[in-house]
């Protein structure tokens, strides 16, 4: 009977997103986003984007209303601009549902034509400030609770603005518990496996969508530069990544996913053909490749393959060395008396660690260590 080893990983639990009240305006205004739904995630997230911090008043026909922390007072009329509703009346409709799910409260005022809303456990998530001044409506930040959105992206059919909000809230970015988050604000729903992997189907059962449609809103919100959907063979699933976010988020410039890099990362393994099968010319690296004779254990034209899918990975970092046709590589294997410290769960099938010198002319440029590990299933 084979071993197996149990890998158990606690994964830190995320309560509350941080979402950026400029990025809500531009969703609002993006009319290529449909909004049509029943989650109400999208019309929920716009409420909130409007509540106070702190204390303060806004005049409206000539009235001055006093608004209180998680508050806000609008139009009836503004209120149907932000929900793009074709009546006014439809507009109330989606408040009275938020209103059944006690997520919110609300009232109106001067005959229907004023709306008094309150976001109910405001100042549990969000903090609120003791004095009166003037809010900020376009910049700053707000918390939205991940439990809340994980219950109204549940309750129904989500539309295409709520997918792209329920993407946002569950990225993450640079946590050593999620794959790949290191390499980019990756989406992760928070499964407890700690991979980003994810399949239509399971998006699917998420959205209350069928599998074409969300294959057809992932490669339209592609399209539109709000993610870099990575799909892998097989039943691997895909990866998606946000654009932008680290941009909007952080102000810091966002960085280039690459797909290899992804997929190492996340232990995807590479394909390589059979020692039967020629190798395809566009596979095989321009540049020249001397090989120890030590490393027979990995046929030259599987080290080519590699060789070239890690040179695509390091030139999208900036390495450009990898692009001179000047440069040659040089192979040679590295010592195996680390491997029983370094790789414990790979005892019977151990990986094969070799150097790689990048070299141009006779003078060394750069050196790389590299671990092939062979794939347990085959």
């Amino acid at each position: 009977m084979p071993a197996y080893q149990l890998q158990i990983k606690q994964v830190v639990d995320y309560p509350r997103c941080r979402i950026y009240r400029q990025f809500i305006r531009h969703l609002m205004e993006d009319r290529s986003i449909r909004v049509s739904g029943g989650s109400g995630l999208f019309y929920f997230t716009a409420l909130c984007s409007y509540a106070n911090f702190r204390t303060s008043y806004r005049r409206i026909d000539g009235i001055s209303y006093t608004v209180y922390p998680g508050e806000w007072v609008c139009t009836l009329k503004e209120l149907s601009q932000w929900f793009r509703t074709r009546f006014q009346c439809q507009a109330l409709t989606v408040l009275e549902q938020l209103q059944k799910q006690h997520l919110i409260s609300f009232q109106t005022l001067g005959r229907g034509n004023v709306i008094r809303y309150k976001i109910r456990d405001w100042s549990k998530h969000n903090t609120v400030l003791e004095y009166n001044a003037p809010c900020q409506k376009d910049t700053g930040f707000f918390f939205l609770p991940v439990s809340i959105v994980t219950d109204l992206v549940s309750s129904g059919r989500c539309s295409e603005m709520d997918i792209v909000l329920d993407l946002w809230v569950s990225a993450i970015y640079n946590d050593s518990q999620v794959q790949g988050s290191d390499l980019g604000p990756v989406a992760y729903f928070r499964n407890g496996t700690g991979n980003p992997l994810v399949t239509y189907s399971e998006l699917a059962a998420r959205w209350g969508l069928s599998r074409a449609t969300v294959g057809r809103i992932l490669k339209k919100l592609a399209g539109l530069d709000y993610i870099s959907l990575m799909a892998f063979p097989g039943r691997h699933g895909s990866v998606i990544y946000l654009q932008n976010y680290l941009s909007t988020m952080f102000e810091i410039s966002d960085v280039m996913v690459d797909k290899e890099e992804v997929a190492m990362t996340l232990n995807i393994r590479l394909e390589l053909p059979d020692d039967g099968e020629t190798v395809q010319n566009e596979l095989a690296l321009e540049h020249e490749v001397t090989v120890s004779d030590e490393l027979a254990s990995v046929s030259k034209s599987h080290i080519e393959i590699i060789l070239q899918k890690m040179a695509e990975i390091l030139m999208a970092q900036g390495i450009s060395c990898f692009g001179c046709q000047l440069s040659y590589y040089k192979l040679y294997p590295l010592s195996g008396d680390c491997r029983e410290d370094l790789f414990p769960r790979a005892r019977e099938q151990p990986p094969i660690r070799f150097g790689l010198a990048v070299l141009c002319g006779n003078r060394q440029v750069t050196s790389f260590e590299l671990t092939l590990t062979p794939n347990a299933e085959f």
